[in-house]
């Protein structure tokens, strides 16, 4: 199954991205011998992921010659991927050395 999912994942990324980059996140586990847990981060990430599971499971369906499978949703929040700005960088690192601070003051720094 996980190999289906990473292939159908690097289809996915080549034709659509958007859809790609929503559900590039979720993991999808065998909880019973015809239950699929997928397991996803946001509402929006699920809706992206609606849009095109019939394409992902009509073939995995198929390829593994059971047609009784079924899909359960599971929100999982550890999924989240934060986005690391410049700022979030430079955040960090003056929490360490507080001395940036005075620099980034003196020196006017952009991190946008």
């Amino acid at each position: 199954m996980q190999n289906e999912w990473r292939n159908f994942l690097k289809e996915l990324s080549v034709s659509d991205i958007v859809a790609y980059n929503a559900i590039s996140s979720f993991q999808l586990c065998k909880a019973d011998e015809n239950q699929i847990e997928v397991l996803y981060s946001s509402d929006s990430a699920k809706h992206e992921f609606e849009r095109v599971q019939a394409d992902f499971f009509n073939h995995f369906k198929h390829k593994v010659n059971n047609f009784k499978i079924e899909i359960l949703y599971k929100a999982d929040t550890s999924l989240k991927r934060e986005v690391v700005t410049k700022r979030k960088i430079f955040d960090k690192f003056a929490e360490i050395n507080p001395v940036l601070r005075d620099l980034e003051d003196l020196m006017k720094f952009d991190f946008t």
